[in-house]
């Protein structure tokens, strides 16, 4: 791939945000265009921007605005209202599970810790890009044992034909479109038409939310 993966930094804390920054442009494919130390004017400089990040990498503890909170969590529902084509990586220093599937349900398309190796952090943000979700083995943990458990399933399967649920199992153990149709001996094209009939079948915003229906349904379950 060699059009590069445009990045946005949210984080307040300008050391950590440096770092981050100088980490990430050491790969060739990787270039940051857009940084906020706050949440709340993540809009309005976006607005100004003339690149818009295909990646934004969020902290989930920002800075409020003065009594109202605009953490991780606002970011991220405000990009998915206003710039659905941006996809949230969230970058935390909390490991609880009841965070991570908080994110990942409100739409967050990742969730790494902040003391993740930067291999994993380039990785991530590429899974991101083009996957369109990063879903390691604490995360699909975290939706099992706090998403599948206090909330009851969207619906039930019974309209998903056998081809989708191949697909869907597949796309949960993070295969691209193209590895799909390798290894169903399918063209993308049908993976992608399948892959939308999914979306709309079980009322998901984008490929992470077809993994959070595929464990809460049972379709997909961690060993």
């Amino acid at each position: 791939m060699n059009k590069k993966i445009n990045i946005g930094l949210v984080e307040d804390q300008v050391l950590f945000r440096e770092g981050l920054k100088a980490i990430l442009q050491t790969w060739p494919d990787i270039e940051v265009v857009f940084e906020s130390p706050d949440g709340f004017s993540v809009e309005d400089r976006l607005k100004a921007a003339t690149i818009l990040p295909h990646v934004m990498l969020v902290d989930l503890s920002l800075p409020p605005l003065g009594t109202r909170e605009f953490g991780g969590i606002q970011v991220t529902q405000m990009l998915l209202e206003k710039y659905p084509d941006i996809r949230v990586l969230i970058l935390s220093a909390h490991q609880d599970e009841m965070f991570i599937a908080q994110l990942i349900e409100q739409g967050a398309h990742g969730y790494l810790v902040k003391d993740s190796d930067p291999q994993e952090v380039y990785e991530a943000t590429r899974s991101v890009y083009i996957k369109g979700s990063y879903i390691n083995a604490r995360t699909l943990r975290a939706i099992q044992h706090n998403m599948g458990k206090k909330l009851k399933p969207i619906k039930t399967h019974e309209e998903i034909t056998k081809r989708e649920v191949e697909i869907l199992q597949l796309t949960c153990q993070q295969f691209t479109a193209e590895e799909i149709a390798d290894k169903l001996f399918i063209s993308v094209k049908t993976v992608n038409g399948h892959r939308n009939n999914l979306l709309q079948k079980t009322g998901s915003r984008n490929v992470t939310g077809l993994v959070i229906y595929a464990i809460k349904n049972g379709i997909v379950k961690l060993d």
